[in-house]
């Protein structure tokens, strides 16, 4: 399996994290666990925050899975793939850092860079 395909892997579990650091760090349990959505909404600071990331990240999952797929298919040029989907890793992980920390135009950057890693792997070939 390819570094790129590992990527998607860790990417289906990166919102699990943040879902996580948004329960976990507050008072999550077994009662709130009876209706987690409306817990979650009404957390707020930075747990608010790391659960709008772990909604975000979950929106750009499948097209980070596709370019993934697309760029296999299309036999493009495999270091570039693994380097384009571990930067897009990095930067979602740094993206839902800069959620959780209220720090919004640099997380608009990591968001942008992310979203210019998916784009580049459709010309990797």
């Amino acid at each position: 399996m390819t570094n790129a395909y590992w990527c998607v892997f860790v990417a289906i579990l990166l919102p699990l994290l943040f879902t996580a650091l948004a329960k976990f760090t507050g008072n999550f349990g077994p009662r709130a666990n009876l209706a987690p959505r409306e817990y979650l909404e009404n957390l707020s600071g930075f747990r608010k925050r790391a659960n709008w990331a772990q909604l975000n990240t979950l929106e750009s999952i499948p097209g980070f899975m596709a370019a993934v797929i697309i760029a296999h298919q299309m036999q493009g040029d495999q270091a570039m793939i693994d380097t384009l989907a571990i930067t897009y890793i990095v930067l979602r992980v740094v993206y839902g850092i800069l959620y959780m920390a209220n720090q919004g135009i640099l997380r608009t950057l990591a968001w942008g860079g992310a979203l210019a890693c998916i784009l580049g792997m459709f010309f990797t070939f």
